[in-house]
C-alpha cells in the first residue's frame, strides 16, 4: 500500500494510471503540466464512455447496476470514476444505503478497441478502482472484476491477484513522487508515439537532439 494517507489535494486521477503506463511523459504533461490535446483516438474512446458516465442506477432482481459511480481511496491518493459498477445479492456483501440485503460490487470498466491488442494497464486501472470500493465500502476483497471491449462485444474477467495489487501501489506511489517534484520525465521515442495525441507538444522526435548543456559541454570538451 501507499506510505501515507493522502489529503484531499494530494488526490490523483485514477484515469492517469493508464497514461502512465503508456508513457509516464504522456502522463506528466497531462495531469502535472496540465496540457491536453484530442485526436481521432480520444475523441471515439470519449464518444464510447457517454453512455457509462450518465449516472443512472438500474435495479433488475437481484442487481444494482450503477454508471459512473464516483470513487476515491486516500490511502492510494487517487479519486475517479467507474464506468460501471454491477451490485450483485450476497450474504457477503455490505449495505446500500435505501436498499434491503447485502450486496457485493463488480466493478466493469468500458474500453473501445478489443480484447488482446491491450496494455497492461488495462487490468491496473481495472484492479485500482476494485481497491478503492474496497476502501469506500469496507467490503471484504473483490477477488475479480470485468473489462468489456467495444470491438469484440463481450466482457473478460481479470482476477486481482496480489502481484496486481502490488504493481498498482509501486506505480500510484511512483506517480506521487513524479507529481509532488511536478517533474516531466523524458522518455525514449516509440512507434506508439505516432498514436498519441500529446505528439506535437511531446515532440518526441526532440528527444534525440542535444539539449543546449550538452552541445556547450561538447563545445567546451573540445576546446581543452
Amino acid at each position: 500500500m501507499a506510505s501515507r494517507p493522502y489529503n484531499e489535494e494530494d488526490l490523483l486521477l485514477l484515469s492517469g494510471i493508464q497514461h502512465f503506463k503508456f508513457c509516464a511523459r504522456q502522463w506528466a504533461l497531462i495531469h502535472i503540466e496540465q496540457q491536453w490535446q484530442e485526436n481521432v483516438l480520444t475523441a471515439k474512446g470519449h464518444i464510447f464512455h457517454e453512455l457509462t458516465h450518465e449516472g443512472k442506477t438500474d435495479k433488475r432482481g437481484g442487481l444494482i447496476v450503477s454508471r459512473g459511480l464516483h470513487i476515491v481511496s486516500y490511502q492510494l491518493g487517487l479519486r475517479g470514476q467507474c464506468d460501471v459498477v454491477e451490485w450483485h445479492m450476497s450474504d457477503d456483501g455490505v449495505p446500500i444505503v435505501g436498499r434491503d440485503g447485502l450486496w457485493l460490487p463488480m466493478p466493469i470498466e468500458y474500453k473501445r478497441g478489443k480484447q488482446g491488442f491491450h496494455t497492461h494497464a488495462d487490468e491496473m486501472q481495472l484492479c485500482a478502482q476494485a481497491m478503492c470500493l474496497e476502501y469506500m465500502c469496507l467490503c471484504r476483497r473483490i477477488e475479480s472484476a470485468q473489462l468489456y471491449y467495444g470491438e469484440n462485444r463481450r466482457r473478460f474477467i481479470i482476477e486481482l491477484t496480489d502481484e496486481l495489487r502490488e504493481e498498482v501501489c509501486k506505480t500510484v506511489l511512483e506517480m506521487h513522487k513524479y507529481f509532488e517534484r511536478g517533474y516531466t520525465p523524458k522518455v525514449k521515442p516509440t512507434k506508439a508515439c505516432r498514436n498519441c495525441s500529446l505528439a506535437d507538444i511531446c515532440l518526441p522526435s526532440l528527444m534525440k537532439r542535444p539539449t543546449v548543456s550538452d552541445y556547450m559541454n561538447s563545445m567546451l570538451g573540445d576546446s581543452t
